[in-house]
C-alpha cells in the first residue's frame, strides 16, 4: 500500500483507540445491529472497490479522450495544485453534500450517514455506496492524479482524511482548547478555517429546536470555510444533545447501503413527512 494510506489508517485508528477507551467505540448510545453492518459493508466498498475503480475508470476515460493531458499538471507549483485540490474536490464535495439535503431523491443516497445517533470515526466512510460512486470530487481527483498531480494528492488527502476523521469523532479534540482564554483568538480562526467536532456534530445534530444544532448547514469536509463563504456556517462551541434524524421513518439495512435497488418506506403519511423534513432542512 501507498504510504500515505498508512498514514491515514494510523490517524483513524488512533482516533478509533481513544474512542476504545474513552467512549465505548463498540458499543455507541441507541446504536443497532444494522449500524455496525452498514458501516463495515461502506467502509470496505468505498477503500477497496469504488475508490480504485474510480480512479482506475478516470483514467482510462482521459487516455481515450484527452491522452495529451497525462501528466500536463506534473510541474506546476504545489500551491496552485493543492488550490485545484480544494476547488474541485473539496469545494465540489461541499456542494454535493449541500444538494444531498436539498433533494429527497439524493438524501435518500445519503441518510445513512446520518442515520446513526452517535458520533464516531465508525462514521466517516458510513453512506450509501451509490452515493459515492457519483461524487463529483472523487472523479475530479482521479483525473488530476491522471493529469500528474499524485504526488500532491498524496500529502492533500492525509491531511483532509485527518480532519474529517477528527470531526466525526466522540472524543472532540476542540472542546478542551475553547477553555483555554489566550487561544481563543486561535480557536476563532481554526473554526472558520477548517471542520472541528462542534461544527460539524451540529450538523448531525438530532432536533432542529436544538441550539447546537444546524442539520441544514455546516457543509464542509475540510474547508468549513465553504460554509462561511456559502453561509451555511453555524458555530457555537456547544454540542448537541443527541444525534440522528427526527420525523423520518426508520430506514432499512438494504435502503441505507443500496437504495433505490431497495427502496424507502412507500406508506403515504411516513414519505409526505418525510418530504417535508428533507425540503426543510434545505
Amino acid at each position: 500500500m501507498p504510504g500515505y494510506v498508512y498514514a491515514i489508517l494510523g490517524i483513524y485508528f488512533g482516533f478509533a483507540i481513544l474512542e476504545l477507551v474513552w467512549t465505548r467505540l463498540l458499543s455507541k448510545p441507541e446504536q443497532t445491529r444494522d449500524d455496525g453492518i452498514v458501516e463495515t459493508v461502506s467502509t470496505v466498498m468505498l477503500l477497496t472497490v469504488t475508490q480504485p475503480a474510480i480512479i482506475f475508470t478516470a483514467a482510462l476515460l482521459m487516455s481515450l479522450f484527452a491522452p495529451q493531458l497525462q501528466g500536463a499538471l506534473a510541474d506546476i507549483n504545489i500551491f496552485a495544485a493543492i488550490g485545484l485540490f480544494l476547488i474541485l474536490d473539496d469545494m465540489t464535495q461541499y456542494w454535493w453534500h449541500r444538494a444531498s439535503h436539498t433533494f429527497p431523491w439524493l438524501y435518500n443516497l445519503h441518510r445513512a450517514h446520518h442515520n446513526a445517533k452517535y458520533m464516531s470515526v465508525r462514521l466517516v466512510y458510513r453512506n450509501n455506496i451509490i452515493y459515492y460512486a457519483m461524487m463529483p470530487g472523487l472523479w475530479f481527483a482521479g483525473f488530476l492524479i491522471f493529469m500528474g498531480l499524485g504526488w500532491v494528492y498524496a500529502g492533500y488527502v492525509v491531511v483532509k482524511m485527518a480532519v474529517i476523521i477528527g470531526a466525526h469523532s466522540d472524543v472532540a479534540w476542540d472542546k478542551p482548547l475553547y477553555r483555554i482564554k489566550w487561544l481563543s483568538p486561535v480557536m476563532w480562526l481554526v473554526e472558520r478555517t477548517i471542520s472541528t467536532p462542534s461544527t460539524h456534530h451540529a450538523h448531525h445534530g438530532r432536533h432542529a429546536d436544538d441550539p447546537a444544532v444546524n442539520y441544514k448547514g455546516n457543509y464542509g469536509n475540510l474547508l468549513f470555510f465553504w460554509d462561511v463563504l456559502f453561509g451555511t456556517a453555524k458555530i457555537t462551541r456547544q454540542f448537541p444533545e443527541s444525534y440522528g434524524v427526527e420525523n423520518l421513518a426508520p430506514a432499512t439495512l438494504g435502503q441505507q447501503l443500496l437504495w433505490p435497488i431497495f427502496p424507502e418506506n412507500k406508506d403515504p403519511q411516513i414519505h409526505e413527512a418525510k418530504d417535508r423534513a428533507v425540503v426543510d432542512a434545505a
